[in-house]
């Protein structure tokens, strides 16, 4: 299956395309010191809050070759990202660089977006984390390069844990797990109708999904004879998974619970939960006290790695963001080079240095002994990842994760609600 153009490319952005490649084999003849285009790079928030020394060393590093060269970095916030990035590639103002979280890549990989990369190009590339190359590669080809790695654990008070238990540490299998959060909510639930040990939203669809995976399901799987994907929610594995995560939402979360999880972090900075099942960096944002956090909790919130059933740890989704070249532009090659730069092994040791997952399996070993990254670092070698299928490329097959956990909630069989979604899957994923 080709690559596909989306409308808001067309044919004027495939011309453009092309019109760059021969702009980029040309000026790449020119001496460094004569390239005088301008490279604008798109990255999100997270680097201009917490590494901005990268970008900065980064670009010196590039100006020092390339002294005529204008790098414009602008950042930009998850929430409007895509639409304002689908806009301009419609147009004739586009990103050269773009960071893109790994659930968004397979979009613009099949819309034409992006470049194909090379990775002998790129450092640490054979040692790359699997599950990131994985959302940059389609039909044998890589289309961005991958940037930092995420996973989720489970971030805990420790001092409500402490007191109702007597250990502040985290118990390693679920059976123990469990009869600590039955303590944790007769200590803090007695007195607070609205507190949950284990706060677990019941649309939290990655929770759910984790669950399944436990058990050995999966969300959809490709089909050999049909040559199609069919949705596999509905077969005993995925059911006994999603089953397991309701039971777990009924009993424990006293809140609402038909909401997701976009702001767990603050019911916990609220004091309004003992555990939460979240990214390793959000134990961060529960004691940002800038940023809807609670400082008061500073040295209370720690991370750990989520026990699963059946006496293993629960796998985790694989999260983390990609960089790509966009089709369209007209410096490929400073683009491609400045990327490099960006990726690169001491680049990484920077966001090493910071707790940040790096983008490959070496620097990445250091941190599973850390004590503030060994939940997270752990997480991510057996870590999940939603199917890599052309049709799952939108907010849209999500929902329909999302839905059928709310169904569940409200009443629905486990096996109705499973069916329904399959077939709604195997609508949506295909399309693509």
């Amino acid at each position: 299956m080709k690559r596909k153009l989306i409308a808001a490319i067309g044919v004027a952005g495939m011309m453009a395309g092309l019109a760059a490649c021969g702009d980029s084999e040309t000026a790449s003849n020119a001496k460094p010191e004569d390239r005088k285009e301008n490279l604008t790079v798109w990255l999100m928030v997270d680097a201009q809050s917490t590494w901005p020394e990268l970008v900065k060393d980064v670009n010196a590093q590039f100006k020092k070759k390339y002294p005529n060269v204008k790098v414009n970095v602008q950042y930009q916030g998850w929430a409007d990202k895509a639409k304002k990035l689908d806009t301009a590639l419609g147009g004739d103002k586009f990103p050269d660089v773009v960071e893109l979280g790994n659930t968004e890549t397979m979009q613009y990989i099949l819309n034409g977006a992006l470049a194909e990369i090379d990775p002998k190009k790129y450092e640490n590339s054979d040692t790359w984390i699997q599950g990131l190359t994985d959302t940059c590669t389609f039909e044998g080809k890589q289309y961005c390069v991958p940037y930092y790695a995420g996973a989720r654990v489970a971030v805990y008070n420790q001092e409500m844990l402490k007191k109702a238990t007597g250990s502040d540490a985290l118990p390693e299998t679920e059976d123990a797990f469990l009869k600590a959060m039955d303590k944790v909510s007769k200590e803090y639930g007695e007195k607070d109708k609205r507190y949950s040990s284990l706060y677990l939203p019941g649309r939290y669809w990655y929770a759910a999904m984790s669950y399944v995976a436990a058990y050995g399901g999966q969300i959809a799987e490709y089909d050999e004879g049909s040559k199609e994907w069919k949705g596999t929610l509905s077969s005993p594995e995925s059911q006994k998974g999603i089953q397991h995560f309701i039971d777990l939402v009924k009993k424990y979360n006293k809140a609402d619970l038909t909401k997701d999880e976009q702001d767990h972090a603050n019911v916990m900075a609220n004091e309004k939960a003992g555990v939460i099942y979240g990214n390793g960096w959000e134990a961060g944002s529960v004691v940002d006290g800038k940023n809807n956090g609670n400082a008061k909790l500073e040295g209370k919130i720690a991370t750990a790695g989520m026990p699963g059933p059946e006496g293993k740890a629960l796998p985790s989704f694989i999260g983390g963001s990609d960089l790509g070249i966009v089709e369209k532009s007209k410096a490929k090659d400073l683009a491609e080079e400045w990327v490099s730069l960006f990726t690169n092994e001491k680049s990484m040791e920077v966001l090493a240095s910071k707790n940040i997952l790096p983008n490959n399996t070496k620097q990445l070993e250091p941190l599973k002994e850390k004590p503030e990254t060994a939940a997270v670092a752990n997480a991510v070698p057996d870590a999940w990842f939603t199917p890599i299928a052309p049709g799952w490329t939108s907010i849209e097959k999500e929902e329909v994760l999302k839905n059928m956990l709310l169904q569940i909630i409200k009443g629905d069989s486990v096996e109705k609600a499973a069916k329904a979604a399959d077939a709604k899957i195997d609508e949506l994923i295909n399309k693509g």
